[in-house]
């Protein structure tokens, strides 16, 4: 009896220390920080952001949001970010943004694994999206459309 009780409290042990390091584990891999130039003003939601380097950090304790900061600090946002998986277990930290014309959205964050973060797409970009497609081709909008830009990142 006592060697089933000392077996079944090892046990439990043993998966209450698994579990804690599955959330320490958990809780590194959320602390990643992906570090990118963005070389064009670019919006997030409505506010605009200016060119320059940023840091993007996903905040597990703030759900699945996204922080994106200018690393002197002068700009910041938090923005609500959906997990993806992509094809390739491994790829290259990078951001994903959409053009129309001459408006940058932010899309995609990718920190170099097989996992990505998708922002929701705000007003502002559904509104230049409608716009884009309700425009006769011969517009300068129209000519220039939409274009999905990638910038290379580094991830730490």
């Amino acid at each position: 009896m006592k060697k089933e009780m000392l077996k079944g409290f090892t046990m439990l042990l043993l998966i209450v220390v698994m579990a804690i390091a599955g959330a320490a584990i958990s809780n590194a891999q959320s602390s990643r920080k992906t570090v990118a130039t963005i070389p064009f003003e670019f919006s997030i939601d409505y506010k605009t952001m200016p060119a320059g380097e940023y840091v993007v950090q996903a905040l597990a304790s703030a759900g699945d949001a996204l922080l994106i900061q200018k690393v002197d600090g002068s700009t910041s946002v938090l923005r609500q970010a959906n997990l993806v998986e992509g094809i390739a277990k491994e790829s290259p930290a990078r951001l994903v943004f959409h053009r129309y014309g001459q408006h940058y959205f932010l899309a995609e964050v990718w920190n170099g694994t097989e996992t990505g973060r998708r922002l929701l797409k705000s007003r502002a970009e559904q509104a230049f999206e409608s716009e884009l497609a309700s425009i006769s081709s011969k517009t300068e909008l129209a000519e220039s459309g939409y274009e999905a830009i990638v910038v290379l990142a580094s991830d730490r």
